[in-house]
């Protein structure tokens, strides 16, 4: 099975960059999409053979989610905990037979760490509602987690100490989630590989000299570990700041 997670920074500025014809060249299974910024009706998806999920923001034009899959979940639930964490879209969870896979786009932290609070406030949260999930079956968790856990995770982490994403609460917190009984699919196949990112700022032409940050995950729960076949990042699919990352299972 193959999964793909995508910050697509606004669906229909994606499309008309060539969404529909970097979905075809991935061909996965299931693809999780973060920042979509759409309210419902705008924007009609021509991806025949999918089941669509949406999870919508109450500001317009701002966050929100989609899960696009072959297989129909047995469920699926529009985000998690206390009404605090339910107004931006944030999370979908799909049931499937053998797994929970959950679409999740991180709070940013924000320039200065002005949300930091509230991020802290998350973390927590999410962590207890993934555990939650994960003594039932395991757990697929995907998206932009909007932190670069290590150093080897973004080009330049000396001066990036403390900024929103690579402050030590934020990597402290994926400690903790790892520590739950989860891995980071991408560094446990490959531990030691540099320039691996999937973020690229606009600014000061930042993807053509690779000055990235890895922030797009997926994390596993740690006895999915035997069916992990495959851990991808595809840095030459534009569209987006982001591009896609993906993991292949072998669940039977």
């Amino acid at each position: 099975m193959r999964l793909i997670s995508w910050n697509v920074n606004g669906l229909r500025a994606c499309l008309k960059k060539g969404f529909l014809e970097s979905c075809e060249a991935l061909g996965a299974d299931v693809y999780c999409l973060q920042e979509t910024k759409l309210q419902p009706g705008q924007v009609e998806l021509e991806l025949p053979g999918y089941h669509m999920y949406w999870n919508y923001a109450d500001k317009k034009g701002y966050s929100g989610t989609a899960i696009l899959t072959r297989t129909e979940p047995l469920s699926v639930t529009y985000g998690f905990g206390d009404d605090i964490h339910r107004h931006e879209g944030r999370v979908i969870t799909a049931e499937y037979e053998s797994f929970y896979l959950v679409c999740c786009y991180t709070p940013n932290a924000k320039r200065g760490l002005e949300r930091i609070g509230y991020r802290m406030i998350w973390e927590d949260d999410f962590r207890q509602y993934l555990c939650g999930l994960d003594k039932v079956k395991p757990v697929v968790l995907c998206g932009d987690l909007n932190v670069a856990h290590q150093e080897i995770d973004l080009k330049h982490p000396g001066p990036n100490r403390g900024n929103a994403g690579f402050s030590d609460e934020e990597r402290g917190k994926m400690t903790e989630l790892l520590s739950a009984g989860f891995i980071d699919s991408f560094r446990t196949l490959y531990p030691d590989k540099t320039g691996a990112y999937s973020w690229w700022s606009y600014q000061a032409n930042a993807r053509a000299s690779n000055t990235g940050w890895r922030i797009d995950y997926f994390v596993l729960s740690r006895r999915l570990r035997e069916s992990l076949a495959g851990a991808d990042i595809f840095p030459e699919i534009m569209g987006s700041d982001h591009c896609p990352v993906g993991v292949t299972l072998d669940l039977t």
